[in-house]
């Protein structure tokens, strides 16, 4: 049986047909676009929020689409254990409706960046990370301008307890450092989930680096980790 995926597209994304590509021509699953005004999610196993610049990034990243009727549904599928990932400006908009701890700060060098970058797994017990080797270094391209990651500093004691810090900035060789930070994120966080594990965020686009054709396939090890996880969950 087939795993079956909401992508949510909101005014200004730009990545949805990415992802369903990756859905669908890669991991053999089934994909459907779920329009930000539709409040019915059809009955999908997990949603996906892609990059792009949902309203313009208007106001601030993810600071409009959070209004959107589809946020209330995605709500409610979460708060009864559904699977939900954000992508960039999908990783912005859950922070925004209030899915995940912390915010999205513009880069310390207040510019958009465009780059390949290096993140290291801090917790492998998640649906995103199970199949990630801990010393591994995946290169994965990230593209934002608002990408710091920020959170207070008892929250962030609370998700190193909780294990909800997926990855880290690093260098090749999965050395941590202020070097290897793109953007000037809180302890070099790449990535987070929620305390119940089953909402999560990141900045880089795994979907990027998943295509033979592309050079890179290192975010199909995220990919291939939610398809194992969520066929377990669904299915056994």
């Amino acid at each position: 049986m087939k795993l079956k995926f909401g992508v949510v597209v909101f005014p200004g994304s730009n990545c949805d047909d990415d992802v369903v590509y990756v859905v669908e021509d890669i991991l053999e699953q089934k994909a459907i676009k779920l329009w930000h005004k539709e409040t019915d999610l059809r009955g999908v196993h997990g949603i996906i929020i892609p990059g792009g610049f949902s309203y313009g990034d208007y106001l601030r990243a993810g600071g409009l689409a959070k209004f959107s009727p589809i946020m209330q549904s995605i709500k409610e599928f979460a708060s009864r254990g559904g699977f939900v990932f954000g992508i960039c400006n999908g990783f912005q908009i859950l922070c925004e409706a209030g899915l995940l701890p912390g915010t999205l700060l513009p880069n310390d060098n207040n510019k958009f960046i465009s780059k390949n970058v290096y993140i290291k797994v801090d917790n492998r017990h998640t649906m995103l990370t199970n199949k990630i080797d801990s010393e591994y270094a995946l290169k994965i391209p990230i593209a934002h301008a608002e990408g710091k990651y920020y959170a207070q500093p008892n929250v962030l004691t609370e998700m190193r307890k909780n294990g909800q810090i997926l990855f880290r900035y690093c260098d090749e060789f999965g050395r941590l450092s202020d070097e290897f930070n793109p953007n000037g994120s809180v302890e070099n966080i790449a990535g987070v989930c929620n305390e119940g594990k089953n909402v999560y965020g990141m900045m880089p686009h795994p979907e990027r680096a998943a295509d033979d054709e592309l050079g890179n396939t290192d975010g199909l090890l995220i990919f291939d980790s939610i398809i194992k996880s969520l066929t377990e969950k669904v299915f056994y």
